[in-house]
């Protein structure tokens, strides 16, 4: 994956005014497009200064994305590079479901839980308590297509990767076995519904949201986000856990200092 210019200069060298002009014509369309407007201003004249610019364009027939499906892993990969960086990292990404899958509510608690301020688990066991990490995150990609659960880390220097690894594997097998306590259910959920109201209050957001939201089918699910999140169980976090969270699910990146 890489940016609409291209992944190298060559791309844009190489590239012919007859491709260019068929790609915006293709994409860059009103007929492939979602308008959200946000702001102070009455719907009479949004709907004139939307008619004004956009229907002079003429539409195009928008073939539906009918993308090929990455086969499932059934083997750990593990991949070893090293680079001109500071510091030691590693990577570990498993496949997760879709953003619009009932199992993404879930999964992003559980990055959350494990990574989302100081009292989170991974950074109060291996940052805080066991010093194996300078930082550790863990997040979803949020895709609307098939995504992963990552958790990245840079390494103390002198950590060995594969003390770091097995730090890893062992908080992520502790939460799997262990039922979530309600205390700290309770703690994520709050957090998660402040993070939402909050994110409101903001035009260019909610504006965002809305288009997001759209694209996934409805804008009206923005406003079960919220109680999607409060209706998650600590059985719920156990059983995504188990069915994502796999050795066999994961790719791993040690990626190391020259």
């Amino acid at each position: 994956m890489w940016n609409t210019i291209g992944k190298e200069i060559s791309h844009i060298e190489n590239a012919k005014m007859e491709e260019v002009k068929a790609f915006f014509k293709k994409f860059y369309n009103p007929s492939n497009a979602i308008l959200v407007i946000a702001g102070n201003i009455e719907f009479e004249r949004a709907k004139e200064l939307s008619e004004k610019w956009f229907a002079p364009i003429a539409p195009v027939q928008v073939k539906p994305r009918n993308l090929p499906q990455e086969p499932q892993q059934t083997e750990a990969r593990k991949l070893t590079v090293q680079r001109d960086v500071p510091l030691d990292a590693i990577y570990k990404a498993y496949h997760v479901g879709a953003r619009g899958d009932d199992d993404y509510h879930a999964m992003d608690m559980v990055s959350d839980i494990l990574s989302n301020g100081k009292s989170a688990r991974l950074y109060l066991e291996l940052v805080k308590n066991k010093q194996l990490f300078s930082e550790i995150n863990a997040y979803m990609s949020g895709d609307l297509d098939k995504g992963l659960f990552i958790i990245s880390g840079k390494l103390v220097k002198g950590v060995s990767m594969e003390v770091a690894e097995a730090a890893i594997e062992e908080e992520l097998d502790k939460f799997k076995s262990n039922l979530l306590e309600e205390r700290e259910l309770t703690k994520i959920k709050n957090k998660l519904e402040s993070i939402l109201v909050f994110s409101e209050m903001n035009i260019l957001n909610k504006a965002m949201n809305l288009a997001t939201f759209e694209l996934m089918g409805d804008a009206n699910l923005i406003n079960q986000e919220t109680e999607k999140y409060l209706a998650v169980s600590a059985e719920k976090i156990q059983q995504v856990l188990t069915k994502y969270v796999q050795k066999e699910n994961c790719s791993t990146l040690y990626y190391m200092a020259n």
